[in-house]
């Protein structure tokens, strides 16, 4: 027999509530028999049907308490989780199915010849009744057992009112003889093939539980990961920094419901301003947690007095640590002050970066200056680039999610179609690029999935002092 303590929580309590229900019906079929046996017995009367009545009730008394103790067992199992002993199983079953084989051993008829009296006591149905019911144990060990317990068995009753078995070639098939013995091979038989049901039943029980489990968990998953995605939205800036002589716009979008893109800025003491970019390696859970530290250690890093290469050195050391083998993080900084036409800008693996000079009408895409953080513990890069833009000028911070995403025909979207959006909208707010470079990859893909994350950061230099700061993108 299979043991129900190495089966999960929800199949022990469906194998209970099944085991409550098979009882109950035990108890009505008895109940009901016993009832029409004692209607019997006061409409005929006589002597004969007395004593019968009396043996019936001496049956089915102690085995009726019994069977309310199980009930009882059962239920309170339920309610404690405390588990019926594998004894408790095997002693059930045997008992049960000995009462029908009680019952014909001690109430056939006296006035039916000896050789017919297991043939003819209809108690010989309960065995059925019993195999059947056994199936709603959910185990086919257990169902052989009632089918092997009630052949046995029947055959004793048998043999106690004068059974011999005859393997004579003279005799019948339906002589008395032979037919007590092909009574016992139908209930042995029925036995086992109550075991395949149940089998099945089992099988179609376990895999609805394990369905039900895996929904659940991922019902759980999902919440956890919602109540991530919002703390992970609630780290980017709600609002972008106010800087003379610049509009600035920032935007993520995550591949899953996390993901492993950020993007952020910093005032520093003396004024100026640190833009951050950053793309964790994979996308989800992992990497959007990866993506927070890389966050906390830029923010905790950056500050007055530093030059951008100490500041990233510094991140890659920390990062270095927590970096799992096969994990790193492009990282990607520009440093700008009020007023001022400058911009320093230190790639540690990321690009390709995207500066669009106005006047002439053109892009140069820049390259990442080192390696990615997180490789190695000392930073590897060249210094920083430092430029000057010019009214109109764009300097354009993406991850790869924008240019890799592909169409239908697993054409990526690519870094020239990037360049004719934004070319096109030159003249509009960071923000108001940034949508509709959205807008182009979500016509170019044509309903093909989202596989990576998108994030921008857009840097355009103005001569107009802005009042206010540029939302966050809404796309």
């Amino acid at each position: 027999m299979n043991d129900p303590r190495k089966a999960s929580a929800a199949y022990r309590q469906a194998l209970l509530k099944s085991e409550q229900l098979r009882i109950r019906i035990v108890l009505g079929t008895i109940v009901a028999a016993f009832l029409v046996r004692t209607l019997r017995t006061l409409f005929v009367g006589g002597h004969e049907n007395l004593s019968s009545w009396l043996i019936t009730c001496g049956l089915l008394g102690p085995f009726l308490v019994y069977e309310f103790a199980m009930l009882r067992a059962a239920g309170r199992s339920i309610r404690t989780g405390h588990e019926l002993a594998n004894w408790v199983w095997l002693s059930n079953i045997i008992l049960e199915t000995l009462l029908p084989a009680f019952a014909i051993a001690f109430l056939s008829s006296p006035s039916i010849e000896p050789a017919y009296r297991p043939l003819a006591n209809p108690a010989a149905l309960g065995f059925f009744l019993f195999i059947i019911l056994s199936t709603l144990r959910l185990d086919p060990v257990l169902c052989r057992l009632s089918g092997v317990t009630a052949a046995l068995s029947y055959l004793a009753a048998a043999a106690y009112l004068g059974w011999r078995p005859s393997l004579g070639a003279s005799a019948s098939l339906l002589s008395p003889p032979k037919a007590v013995f092909g009574y016992a091979i139908a209930l042995l038989l029925g036995g086992f093939v109550a075991g395949i049901v149940a089998g099945e039943i089992r099988t179609q029980v376990e895999a609805a539980l394990r369905e039900a489990e895996t929904r659940l968990q991922m019902d759980r998953l999902e919440h956890d990961l919602a109540v991530a995605r919002s703390i992970q939205q609630s780290l980017l800036p709600k609002t972008m920094p106010e800087l003379e002589g610049f509009e600035i716009a920032g935007w993520n979008q995550p591949a899953d419901q996390t993901g492993g893109d950020y993007y952020d800025w910093q005032i520093l003491p003396d004024g100026r301003v640190v833009l951050a970019l950053a793309d964790v390696t994979g996308h989800g859970i992992g990497p959007a947690l990866l993506a927070s530290v890389c966050r906390t250690y830029a923010r905790a890093t950056f500050r007055v007095g530093d030059s951008l290469m100490s500041a990233m050195e510094q991140i890659n050391a920390a990062l270095a640590t927590d970096v799992g083998e096969g994990r790193f993080v492009t990282f990607v900084a520009a440093v700008c002050a009020p007023g001022s036409a400058k911009v320093e800008l230190l790639s540690a693996g990321h690009g390709p970066l995207f500066l669009y000079i106005l006047k002439e009408d053109r892009f140069e895409e820049m390259g990442a200056q080192g390696l990615p953080l997180g490789i190695v513990a000392n930073l590897i890069s060249e210094p920083p680039q430092l430029f000057d833009l010019n009214p109109g000028d764009l300097l354009v911070l993406v991850t790869d999610g924008f240019f890799e995403w592909a169409d239908l025909q697993n054409q990526q979207f690519g870094p020239q179609r990037l360049e004719n959006v934004i070319r096109a909208s030159k003249e509009k707010h960071p923000r108001d690029i940034i949508a509709d470079l959205y807008r182009a990859v979500i016509d170019f893909s044509a309903g093909t999935k989202q596989q990576d994350d998108l994030t921008a950061v857009i840097l355009k230099r103005t001569q107009v002092r802005q009042a206010a700061a540029a939302p966050q993108v809404q796309v």
